[in-house]
């Protein structure tokens, strides 16, 4: 008999898609600072970053939590989230560790996210 009803590949799919709620509220609660942060990465014009990255987000983990186009949406997952790494590491340079602001979770949220789906 089997104890686990549910997948552990699938539970991980929809916790990266959940993960993402909170990036979405931040964004959307913080519109300016936000953009602020997309321009001293480079991405111009950050008021229209900030909204393509909110929509990526809320599609990329809709699709993974509901498992709608799950390979699309995890590869939209790591699309976003590779790019923050790159903002990351523009803004921070090249500092692995999260002390000190570096991009290791996001690199491994964007691996987790399109791992849980092949």
């Amino acid at each position: 008999m089997d104890l686990l009803l549910v997948e552990p590949s699938s539970i991980l799919r929809v916790l990266c898609g959940l993960w993402f709620l909170p990036h979405c509220i931040g964004k959307m609660r913080n519109v300016g600072p936000a953009s602020a942060t997309f321009a001293k990465a480079g991405f111009h014009p950050p008021g229209a970053f900030v909204i393509i990255t909110i929509i990526v987000e809320l599609i990329a983990g809709t699709g993974l939590v509901f498992n709608i186009l799950p390979q699309l949406a995890a590869g939209l997952a790591a699309a976003v989230l590779l790019g923050a790494s790159y903002a990351v590491v523009r803004i921070n340079g090249w500092n692995w560790r999260w002390q000190k602001q570096g991009p290791e979770f996001m690199v491994f949220w964007s691996a987790t996210c399109v791992l849980t789906v092949l």
